[in-house]
Formats: structure tokens, sequence, C-alpha cells
């Protein structure tokens, strides 16, 4: 039987962010994800085990082609379970796999714009080796040497994204030269936040090759430039419907009662990022609005114009756990 290459991916313990790890296992052909084996790890080396009882179980929850490698090859995300096969205390999946199937009547969709940086060495990617480049202005959405960079990496995340079978609806440069951003959806839970981590892990890989690396910090340059956010679009099946908007804004009553609850899950360092200025709300005030980009929650012109549709909760930042801010987003605006 023909052999293959497994990349088994899963999230660590790392606090206050969790970063992504993965190690290789040659196996036989497979056909489904029942085919893929339970692996073993050293936790103590990932911040989820001491070392004197250091052995963790990798069990695998989704598949998709490996599309950096030979056709045949997977990718294979896991969840961190204690060796008896409880769930590790680091493993936000479980937690959200568990609200997703309590409110499955509420037919949830997400989309994710996942903001990165992409950096050579210490400094922003194509910044001067000191100084500034020009202010924000000409950057977003830009095009020509000396507004972006980095597209030949972004190019080969996309065409990766598309060929492993993550749902990536849009690339686009960002508002500060050398970041750029990502959209994926519109999928349910757990799935969207499964290919955002895959979609991560992709990019992360992808910039080895290019001697660049991405990073995911709110607020990765200091001073007038904007940070990094991972704004989350949410619909229920009583939003889409007619008569919809009606719904969105009592789930924005709802919102604005939990504002912290969703700001402790939202990212480390967000405050650095969410200050009133460069398109965020402050971190302590939670406000929506209509095509506002400046509010908390921002209605899509679409979505008025429509009386129905979706959302766009702001908040986020780009290192936020997509596992811990859907489930959030599900209890707060489909809980009573």
């Amino acid at each position: 039987m023909a052999k293959i290459t497994a990349e088994y991916i899963w999230i660590d313990g790392q606090k206050p962010t969790a970063k992504l790890r993965s190690k290789t296992k040659i196996i036989d052909s497979v056909k489904s994800l029942t085919d893929i084996p339970e692996w073993g790890y050293d936790g103590s080396s990932t911040e989820q085990a001491t070392g004197h009882f250091s052995d963790l179980l990798l069990r695998p929850v989704k598949m998709m082609p490996d599309p950096l490698h030979r056709d045949g090859d997977v990718l294979v995300l896991c969840e961190v379970l204690n060796p008896d096969g409880t769930v590790h205390p680091s493993n936000t999946r479980a937690f959200l796999r568990e609200v997703a199937e309590r409110y499955k009547e509420h037919d949830c969709w997400f989309g994710i714009e996942q903001e990165y940086t992409l950096f050579e060495g210490n400094r922003p990617l194509g910044w001067p080796a000191s100084g500034f480049p020009a202010p924000q202005g000409g950057y977003y959405c830009g095009v020509g040497a000396d507004e972006v960079f980095g597209r030949d990496l972004v190019e080969a995340h996309a065409d990766a994204c598309i060929r492993a079978g993550i749902h990536i609806v849009g690339t686009n440069a960002e508002v500060m030269p050398a970041q750029w951003e990502f959209q994926v959806g519109a999928v349910p839970a757990p799935d969207i936040a499964d290919e955002l981590w895959l979609a991560r892990w992709l990019l992360y890989r992808i910039g080895e090759e290019f001697g660049i690396s991405a990073t995911l910090y709110p607020k990765p340059v200091k001073g007038d430039w904007n940070g990094a956010g991972a704004h989350t679009n949410f619909s229920t099946k009583a939003t889409r419907a007619e008569g919809g908007i009606k719904v969105i804004e009592e789930a924005m009553k709802k919102l604005a009662k939990r504002h912290d609850e969703h700001i402790k899950v939202y990212g480390a360092h967000n405050e650095e990022r969410l200050t009133g200025l460069h398109e965020t709300a402050p971190i302590h005030e939670f406000r929506y609005g209509v095509s506002d980009r400046g509010a908390s929650v921002r209605i899509p012109m679409a979505t008025t114009n429509a009386g129905r549709g979706y959302f766009e909760d702001r908040r986020p930042a780009a290192n936020m756990d997509p596992y811990q801010v859907c489930a959030k987003l599900i209890e707060t605006v489909c809980g009573a």
C-alpha cells in the first residue's frame, strides 16, 4: 500500500495566546478521517503538561488534502485530550462543539476576516531600514511595488487554501503597509474555526519558503498605524429571514449587556488596538451602527437595505481563538 504523510496540527497551551504546533506521521494512504490513527506527543514542551506526566493524546477531528506536498498527503487537525481520553483544559474546540450542538436549530453561520502583518526579521516587510514609510492612505487594496509588499506569499497562501478545500472567499492588502487580510466563510461552527486555524497554519508554513513571518499581534507597530483584527460576521436562520433586522437589533442589546465577557476572549493585548481610533471603538464601550467602521459592531448597508442578513463584530483581535469567539457569539445571541 502506498505511503503518505499526515501532518498532525494542534493548538498548544501557551498563554495569553496559544500557538499552532505540528508534526508529521508516515502512514498508509487513507480514505477518510476514521483511517487516521490517534497519536501522542510531549505536552511538557507545549505548556500543556509537566515533565513527570507529559504524554497527551492527539485525536484527529478534520482532514484536508495537503496542498504543499504530494497527492494523497493530508493535513490533520486534532483536538488535545488527556491520556484517558478526557478533554484537556487547553482544548477550546470541545466547548464550541457542545454550544453549536445545543443551538443547532438556529443554523448559525460565520465569516471571519483574518488580518495579519508580514515581517522580515524585526521589521514589517518592505519598510525602510530606518524611519517609516509614507503615512497610511494609499496602501489599502493598493497596487504597485511602492505600496504593496508580499503579494507573492499572499497569492501562494490563497492558492493553497483553495486546493486544501478551505472556504476562502477573498484577500486584500490592508490599511497599514505589509498588512493583509483573507476571509473565510460562510461556514457553521465548529468548521469555521477549524478552517481558520488550518489557514493560519498554511500561512506560517508557506512563509517559511519565503523567509517571511506573519504575526497576528493586534498592534504590531505603535503610533498612527492601523492594528490587526479578525472581524467576525455572524447570522442565524432568524436574522436571514424576512424581518431579520429586528432580530439583529435585539441581538445588539444582548451583546451590549455581555460586552466585557466577550472582550475577555477576543484576544490578548486588544486594548492596544481598540482605542477609538483607526476604525475601532474604545475597548470599554459598546456601540453599534449601520456602515460604521468605528463601531463595536457594524450592521452592513446590504443588511439594512434588505431588512435581514448578518452583522459584523469588529471587536475580535487578529490573534483571537475562533473557537472561543464563535462559542461566545452563539451563546449570547441565541441564548435567552
